[in-house]
């Protein structure tokens, strides 16, 4: 199903609006159950999702800011978060001195490269120049340094983060250069769409983790992940994402599937991220973002998330 051009401006209102509607309500219930709550452990609880909230109200107006602005401006927010979270990514890994030079160029050339041909609708390159040119430099140029001291697991660590970090992230604001017949100059709302649907899946399974949440899911690496939280928040998110067809080229049951897919492959995301924590022997990637830990922290899950929602929307609409 294809959206009217003339309808794109009011469906991203009304998204707008619907956003802010529910962290206001958030807001409210928030300062309503800090008051009424008693015992210690319920008083932490609702803290923690205030914090939570006062988060996203920043977040949101930061990215409702860049998303107005254009693909210029949101390349250069999904840069700067990619640069954030392939610091913190990097700080966690054991490095040594020769890598410093091949870091060098993994933050100041290839991240603004990755996100100037995103910016300039080059999708050809965006989907290659990381994984082949980017891949193929930073395993040669750390062959250069001629320290071959642990060279496969130093070169593996920061391709990985690279991929990661830079390439996957990527995939959000490279949204914004599909070609979607009958659907001119409203990919912002497909933007809107993932980056919605993906966040709101993560807070409805900790909101249900936390209501009914008994038998979790991989307790070494997130004990706060349940079998319960984890079925209550992709079946709530697939929901509100079939609910939001309407601001997508999507029909009701594809709407439904996309939401089913961000929402499983941002769950994924999560527990490979958090993985990675525990090896590193971390509970956070940092503590950029009070109630939420570092950048990487707040977007595990966009990280999977988006070039699987990217790929699927290019396959099937275009």
């Amino acid at each position: 199903m294809s959206l009217p051009a003339e309808g794109l401006v009011t469906d991203a209102t009304w998204l707008t609006l619907g956003v802010l509607g529910l962290l206001l309500v958030a807001t409210v219930v928030g300062g309503v159950l800090a008051r009424v709550v008693t015992s210690e452990g319920a008083r932490a609880t609702v803290a923690n999702l205030r914090e939570r909230t006062r988060a996203w109200w920043w977040m949101c107006a930061i990215f409702g800011g860049a998303l107005a602005g254009g693909a210029g401006w949101s390349a250069l927010l999904f840069a700067l978060v990619s640069f954030a979270a392939l610091r913190e990514m990097v700080s966690i890994s054991p490095t040594r001195r020769a890598d410093h030079r091949t870091l060098f160029w993994m933050f100041f050339v290839v991240v603004p490269l990755q996100y100037v041909f995103v910016w300039i609708g080059w999708q050809g390159m965006a989907m290659v120049f990381i994984p082949v040119y980017a891949f193929c430099f930073v395993a040669i140029r750390s062959t250069l340094t001629g320290d071959h001291r642990d060279y496969l697991a130093r070169v593996a660590r920061l391709l990985f983060a690279q991929t990661i970090c830079v390439y996957f992230i990527s995939h959000a604001p490279a949204l914004l250069a599909l070609d979607i017949p009958g659907y001119a100059g409203g990919n912002a709302t497909l933007l809107f769409f993932l980056v919605l649907v993906v966040q709101l899946s993560d807070v409805l399974q900790y909101v249900w983790g936390k209501l009914c949440g008994r038998h979790r899911i991989a307790p070494h690496l997130s004990p706060n992940k349940t079998w319960e939280g984890f079925v209550g928040g992709v079946v709530s998110a697939t929901a509100v994402g079939a609910g939001l067809w309407w601001a997508t080229p999507f029909a009701p049951l594809q709407a439904a599937g996309m939401a089913l897919a961000i929402t499983l492959m941002g769950f994924a995301g999560g527990i490979v991220m958090s993985a990675i924590k525990r090896d590193a022997g971390i509970k956070d990637y940092g503590d950029t973002i009070p109630g939420h830990g570092g950048i990487m922290d707040r977007i595990d899950s966009l990280c999977f998330a988006a070039p699987v929602f990217y790929h699927l929307v290019r396959f099937y609409v275009g």
